[in-house]
């Protein structure tokens, strides 16, 4: 593993298949130690970039690094470096919990010692030391997660990429699969993670959001929150279905939707935006018991980078 390097190091990486460009001059740097969020959504180019860091994908254009090796010229060496995990876990379902530790051994040339210690630490993770007999597909899908990380990990790779793992997954399971993250990350290694969900977006050291195949912010989640220009007001009401096509149709108004039993609205300006507000719920006779300017989320930040990105591309 080198240690005198960035982790991940990109620049104006890009590729394209035919007159189509999957990912477009995405530069970024990741350190080791780097929990790093790939947000977007569909079509944004997230899998594309990943492909290509993980030497699936020659790049069309542009340089870039992994562990120190050349993605254009050393991508069978960048498979050795690297675990990959995606949410279809990558594993066999007819092989034993063992058994799948021991294939995923066997494409990385961990024998020995190594692989003695490398499975009891799979095992101990996982919480499959009782299990390690029992087949993987009658596995519950939390610990078939677990598993698969830990199948992804067994060689320490320099890079952990991770596709989308926790999707379909309970939120406790979710919570322990990040903890486990966490920790790869306190012992060096970096970790690359797409995802769609924004509470793991939180957990990330630094994100990336993407969209229409570039990256169009990078950032900590405090930063990025940091950036969030337009104001946004909560709107206590109790005719809140009634109200939000009204209050969307406003000048002042860019965006609205329901938020538990009142109103998330996003205002150019925000004393124009509440005193148009109450002005429009006073008209249509709308009961109205508070507006109040409350922070952004990281999912309102998100949706404004798409947004100011050309809005995401409908399938």
């Amino acid at each position: 593993m080198r240690t005198d390097t960035p982790a991940v190091d990109i620049h104006a990486l890009t590729r394209r298949y035919g007159d189509f460009t999957a990912a477009d001059q995405v530069t970024l740097t990741v350190a080791r130690g780097e929990v790093f969020g790939f947000l977007g959504p569909n079509g944004a180019g997230k899998t594309t970039t990943i492909k290509m860091l993980t030497g699936l994908v020659r790049p069309s254009a542009g340089t870039g690094t992994v562990d120190g090796l050349d993605l254009a010229t050393e991508g069978e060496r960048i498979k050795t470096r690297i675990g990959y995990m995606s949410q279809l876990f990558s594993l066999y379902g007819d092989l034993t919990v063992e058994e799948n530790i021991e294939f995923a051994a066997g494409m990385h040339e961990v024998t020995g010692a190594r692989l003695e210690a490398r499975r009891d630490w799979v095992l101990d993770m996982a919480g499959l030391r009782e299990h390690r007999a029992r087949m993987t597909g009658a596995l519950p899908l939390g610990w078939k997660q677990r598993l698969a990380l830990g199948c992804a990990v067994l060689h320490e790779p320099a890079v952990l990429f991770l596709d989308e793992p926790t999707s379909g997954v309970d939120p406790v399971a979710r919570r322990q699969f990040w903890d486990v993250i966490r920790r790869l990350a306190r012992l060096g290694t970096a970790v690359f993670v797409s995802t769609h969900y924004m509470e793991e977006a939180e957990f990330c050291d630094r994100l990336a959001f993407m969209n229409r195949g570039r990256m169009v912010s990078c950032g900590t989640p405090a930063g990025l929150r940091g950036t969030m220009q337009e104001p946004i007001l909560r709107v206590d009401t109790d005719d809140a279905p009634r109200a939000v096509p009204l209050v969307a149709a406003s000048s002042e108004v860019i965006d609205a939707s329901l938020f538990g039993r009142g109103l998330r609205v996003v205002v150019k300006e925000a004393e124009r935006g509440i005193q148009e507000l109450e002005a429009l719920f006073g008209a249509n006779q709308l009961s109205l018991k508070g507006i109040e300017r409350i922070a952004p989320s990281l999912e309102d930040v998100f949706v404004a980078a798409v947004n100011r990105a050309g809005g995401a591309v409908v399938s």
